[in-house]
């Protein structure tokens, strides 16, 4: 690998309501990343449980983060020497479950978490209902192998602020798990929101979805440009993708949107909401 590279990848499967049977699952794609040279996995949102019940059914699922789901996710980076996202829901000291991703790097550490900021309100669903909301003013960003990896998801991929938040705080790739749930037009908004992400940051974008049969799948990687250089379909597996510094360096002195831009991301004053530790 030349200098500068990094192997990552996208692991994308459907998870149900068996939480072992998820974990089982995660734990087979953490592997076959590692396999393909991969210093970093994501995994996509709800890996812990899926369901397309209420959310008022996730407090009675959620986990603190030294619970099993975390602790088998951590043996499971140990295990492979691999930097793992993923998404589970955390249960709180008083209140509503967050939808939380926990990154953990090669020795099963914990790098920080991100508490889902824009809630899936949307399509006839209240996520609001059985979810807290995290802090908007406090980007998830963590370093790892010379690159800054920004993270949030699903929903806020709707939310261009989400993503140039995080690159104004120094992500030169943006992670994405999600449960993009099944609809009309939704496989399309998908693609060109996570296109556009990409081009509109000039930043790698790695979207780790869930497939069928609630979830659309199509797992991606975009590059800084938007060119979509891997895509996983509709069945579970694994994106690999190549980071190079040399193409974000490129593209960014030819298409230098972020030193031309005129405006801040600000957040509202009602988004701010709950703290925690970030990376």
């Amino acid at each position: 690998m030349n200098p500068g590279e990094m192997i990552i990848a996208a692991g994308q499967f459907s998870a149900g309501t068996d939480k072992a049977k998820n974990t089982t699952a995660a734990g087979r794609l953490i592997a076959e990343a590692a396999a393909a040279g991969a210093a970093l996995v994501v995994l996509p949102e709800s890996s812990l449980y899926g369901t397309s019940e209420a959310a008022t059914a996730i407090a009675a699922v959620a986990e603190d983060l030294d619970g099993p789901f975390v602790r088998s996710i951590a043996a499971f980076a140990r295990e492979h020497a691999i930097a793992v996202v993923v998404g589970t829901y955390e249960r709180p000291e008083t209140g509503l479950p967050h939808n939380t991703l926990v990154a953990l790097d090669s020795s099963g550490e914990i790098l920080g978490c991100y508490w889902k900021v824009h809630l899936y309100d949307a399509f006839g669903y209240r996520e609001s209902d059985g979810i807290s909301p995290g802090n908007a003013e406090e980007p998830f960003v963590f370093s790892l192998g010379g690159y800054r990896f920004g993270a949030f998801t699903c929903y806020d991929l709707r939310f261009p602020e989400s993503a140039r938040a995080a690159v104004d705080a120094g992500a030169d790739v943006l992670l994405v798990p999600s449960m993009w749930i099944r609809g009309p037009g939704k496989e399309d908004h998908w693609s060109t929101l996570a296109r556009a992400r990409a081009i509109e940051n000039t930043a790698y974008v790695l979207a780790a979805n869930q497939c069928g049969p609630l979830a659309t799948g199509f797992s991606m990687a975009v590059d800084p440009a938007g060119v979509v250089v891997a895509n996983a379909g509709e069945e579970p597996g694994l994106v690999v993708a190549r980071l190079s510094r040399d193409r974000l360096d490129q593209v960014r002195r030819r298409v230098p949107v972020l030193a031309n831009r005129r405006f801040a991301v600000v957040p509202l004053p009602q988004a701010v909401s709950g703290t925690r530790p970030h990376g």
